[in-house]
């Protein structure tokens, strides 16, 4: 029996695995801590999941000139000393990062301690806290082939379980059909129903809304059933359309603003129109559903990497932001859900592509450090 502390946090990309490889790794009998922030999302989960929490400060790096760049060097001691308390806590054999935050002072304080670190990096293009910590780091694991880190492993994503295990019964000949007639029967729909699930996660996305609430009266027409997540407090405008629509094709269009059921969400998709963070992008992937990848248009290019492995395969499509309309959302995603050879085929793609075991193999490397 080994103990670990493994560190990450801030949004659900780098809390999701942590708990994934937490999971895992108390299953094989190993003690596993954690190092987090407070005002993070970690500071919900982590407590929520029976982990203990270590809590150090939020020191994110300067980006300029700054009042806070220069406090930065003293923050950042302060981190590093709050994370050596937590590794001679438990008594860490090894520090395990995730990105964030949280991850540099975590990575600094093992050096301190000659504590072997173990760096996974979710995004295909890593963050600069994963890029430093890569650089000492007795192993390096990677969600995506080709991302830019010395003698990185490719382990996939750490999944959630219910991911895990809905994967499998998706993929069994008998158990599939089944568990899918029993989510559309969820949602009120007949069991062959061709079925499109959109979200753009838990915070939505104002383009996807919009171009699906002007797309819906065309995609219903079709036979398409929708289940549209809008996000907290964005369902305004795919609510005016579902009223619009003529009163025989309501039950076609689903809107909600958050789904707590996600599991039920994914079962009942022929395919997905969504955006592509790494979380999304691999578990719609391990459970091999075709998808409709709009990648954010802000930000550091991350998203549309993450999606490029699924789109080569031939389990995805890029749709630009830029490019997102009503028509190119209906001529892209409809031959994912109504044609049934393209709908197999990019089905079969996903599956040649989609990583289930991640949290598996992450644990092993874990364990190989350690060891």
């Amino acid at each position: 029996m080994a103990k670990f502390l493994l560190a990450g946090g801030g949004t659900a990309g780098h809390v999701n695995p942590l708990l994934a490889t937490a999971e895992e790794l108390i299953s094989r009998g190993h003690d596993v801590a954690v190092l987090g922030t407070a005002e993070g999302l970690e500071a919900e989960l982590i407590p929520r999941a029976g982990l203990q929490m270590f809590v150090v400060p939020r020191v994110p790096f300067p980006r300029r000139p700054s009042i806070s760049a220069v406090r930065f060097p003293f923050r950042l001691r302060a981190a590093v000393r709050a994370a050596t308390r937590a590794i001679d806590a438990i008594d860490a054999d090894a520090v395990v990062g995730f990105g964030g935050y949280v991850s540099t002072p975590a990575y600094l304080a093992a050096r301190r301690r000659r504590v072997p670190v173990v760096v996974h990096e979710g995004n295909a293009k890593p963050g600069l806290a994963n890029r430093l910590g890569a650089r000492r780091a007795a192993a390096v694991a990677v969600t995506f082939k080709g991302t830019p880190l010395p003698g990185a492993i490719h382990t996939g994503l750490p999944l959630r379980r219910a991911i895990t295990d809905l994967a499998a019964r998706l993929s069994d000949p008998v158990a599939g059909p089944d568990a899918r007639r029993v989510a559309r029967a969820a949602w009120g729909w007949p069991e062959d129903a061709p079925t499109l699930l959109v979200t753009g996660g838990s915070t939505g996305a104002a383009s996807l809304n919009s171009a699906v609430a002007e797309a819906i009266e065309t995609l219903v027409a079709h036979g398409v059933h929708v289940l549209h997540i809008t996000g907290r407090g964005k369902a305004d405008g795919a609510e005016r359309a579902w009223g619009n629509l003529p009163a025989r094709m309501r039950g076609q269009y689903v809107v909600r603003e958050y789904v707590h059921d996600m599991d039920t969400a994914f079962a009942v998709a022929d395919a997905v129109v969504c955006r592509a963070g790494a979380g999304m992008v691999c578990e719609v992937t391990a459970l091999g559903i075709p998808a409709v990848y709009v990648p954010l248009p802000h930000g550091n290019g991350e998203q549309a990497l993450n999606a490029r492995e699924a789109v080569e395969a031939g389990a995805a499509h890029i749709l630009n932001d830029a490019d997102l309309t009503p028509t190119s959302l209906e001529l892209t995603a409809e031959p994912l859900v109504l044609d049934r050879k393209v709908q197999e085929f990019a089905r079969a793609a996903a599956a040649g592509v989609g990583i289930v075991d991640g949290a598996a193999r992450v644990a092993s490397v874990v364990e190989g450090v350690a060891a």
